[in-house]
C-alpha cells in the first residue's frame, strides 16, 4: 500500500482503539515520523491531511523545513537534543519532545528570550530503564519538571517516552503507565504554571497500547512510510 492508504489504515485503527477504551479519537494526534525519508514522501502525508511531522536529527529537520516551506506543517523534534543544536531549530519549531536535562532547557530559554518566543516542550522520561535510551530517570523527573517550570519562555506541555523494543506490544504497558503516573503526580503537585496536557508515547509497534494508557500523541514512522533503508 502507498502512504495515503497506510495513513487511512492507521487512522482507522486509532479510531477503533479509542472507541474500545472510551476515548474520543480527536484527543490523539498522529505524528508522522519521516526520518530518512524525503520531501516527496512528506508531501504525500500532507496531501493526506496530516500536518504534524516528526524528525530525529536537527540537520535533517532543518533541511526538510527549507525544502518544504508549507506553513501548514507543524515540525516536531523527537530525537536527542544537544544544547549546541538548539539554535538551529528554536526560531520555528512547533514542539520539542525530548528535553531531558536542565542544560538543554537553559539553552532553550536563553534562545527563546532573545527571540521573544515561548517554546513548547515535552520532558523525555526513560521509563524502561534502558541504558541505550535518553531521558531523565523517573525518580528525577519531578525535580526536572519543577526546575523547567520556572523558565518564562518555555511552556511545559507534557511528557514523552519510548517504550521498550520487545516482541509483544503489551510489554510496553508498564512504561506507559509509569509515564502517566508521573504526569498525574506533577499536575497535582501545584508547582507547574499550568497543567500539562500531552503524553507523547507509542510508536508503530505499540501505539494501540499507548492510546489505551492515555497517549495524546503517537509517533509513527514505519507503518506510514515503510521500512527504512538507512539508519
Amino acid at each position: 500500500m502507498g502512504i495515503a492508504e497506510n495513513l487511512k489504515k492507521i487512522q482507522e485503527n486509532i479510531r477503533n482503539v479509542c472507541t474500545n477504551c472510551g476515548r474520543d479519537a480527536q484527543t490523539v494526534r498522529l505524528i508522522a515520523v519521516s526520518k530518512t525519508f524525503g520531501s516527496e514522501e512528506i508531501q504525500e502525508v500532507v496531501r493526506a491531511g496530516v500536518f504534524d511531522i516528526g524528525e530525529n536529527y536537527v540537520q535533517e529537520l532543518a533541511e526538510k523545513r527549507i525544502a518544504l516551506p508549507d506553513e501548514r506543517i507543524r515540525w516536531h523534534f523527537i530525537g536527542h537534543l544537544q544544547s549546541n543544536k538548539v539554535k538551529y531549530i528554536v526560531e520555528w519549531i512547533h514542539l520539542i519532545h525530548s528535553v531531558d536535562n536542565e542544560g538543554v532547557a537553559m539553552e532553550i530559554q536563553k534562545r527563546a528570550l532573545r527571540l521573544n518566543r515561548t517554546i513548547d516542550i515535552l520532558v523525555e522520561v526513560n521509563t524502561s530503564d534502558e541504558s541505550s535510551k535518553f531521558g531523565v530517570k523517573p525518580e528525577r523527573a519531578l525535580d526536572l519538571l519543577r526546575s523547567i517550570s520556572m523558565y518564562p519562555n518555555i511552556r511545559l506541555r507534557g511528557l514523552m517516552t519510548i517504550g521498550p523494543f520487545l516482541p509483544a506490544a503489551e510489554q510496553s504497558r508498564p512504561a506507559f503507565r509509569l509515564l502517566k503516573s508521573i504526569f498525574i503526580e506533577a499536575n497535582a503537585g501545584g508547582f507547574l504554571r499550568e497543567p500539562m496536557q500531552e503524553l507523547s508515547m507509542g510508536m508503530t509497534h505499540d501505539y494501540a497500547v499507548a492510546i489505551q494508557e492515555g497517549a495524546t500523541m503517537v509517533r509513527i514512522g514505519t507503518a506510514i512510510f515503510g521500512t527504512r533503508t538507512k539508519a
